[in-house]
């Protein structure tokens, strides 16, 4: 009978890792910042539009067909204009996302080598995060590793020790 060897593996929960660093919570901050911005600059110019509007309702009786029409293809014009730079902002692949990224990327790297140095120091064939798209129905705590990414991030409970 040939030799079999089984693959060892193990799992971390990156969300709860993520949580535990300072540097995370900081690029959070940020982008909660940076989308408020963003959102009270779309709702300014929205405001704008609004009393465009009601500009236009209030004066409508003492303008020409012409003139309301003109007022009203500007007013559209905005219209567009802002549903542009929302798509722009907060579309698929827009700048928000571009922010999002730029800021937890260096946090996630940080994290994926720790888990690589403790998949290697532990001789892990796989490692799963539990806290994404994967559903893990039951699970060993024994084959838990995100202490040891804790530790590996110099984050780790002074008071827990692994064994």
């Amino acid at each position: 009978m040939p030799n079999v060897f089984g693959q060892k593996f193990g799992y971390v929960d990156t969300q709860y890792i993520l949580n535990k660093m300072p540097e995370y919570k900081e690029a959070q901050q940020e982008i909660q910042k940076v989308s408020l911005g963003w959102q009270d600059e779309i709702k300014d110019k929205q405001k704008e539009i609004e009393a465009l509007y009601s500009a236009l309702k209030t004066e409508e009786v003492l303008l020409t067909d012409a003139m309301k029409q003109e007022r009203l293809t500007d007013i559209k014009k905005r219209e567009q204009t802002l549903k542009d730079y929302q798509t722009k902002v907060f579309g698929y692949e827009g700048m928000f996302f571009l922010k999002q990224k730029e800021l937890l990327q260096p946090v996630q790297e940080k994290v994926f080598d720790a888990v690589e140095k403790v998949a290697v120091k532990q001789k892990l064939q796989v490692v799963f995060d539990k806290s994404g798209e994967l559903v893990i129905i039951y699970t060993n705590p024994v084959h838990d590793y995100t202490d040891y990414v804790l530790e590996e991030l110099g984050l780790g409970d002074k008071e827990d020790t692994i064994k």
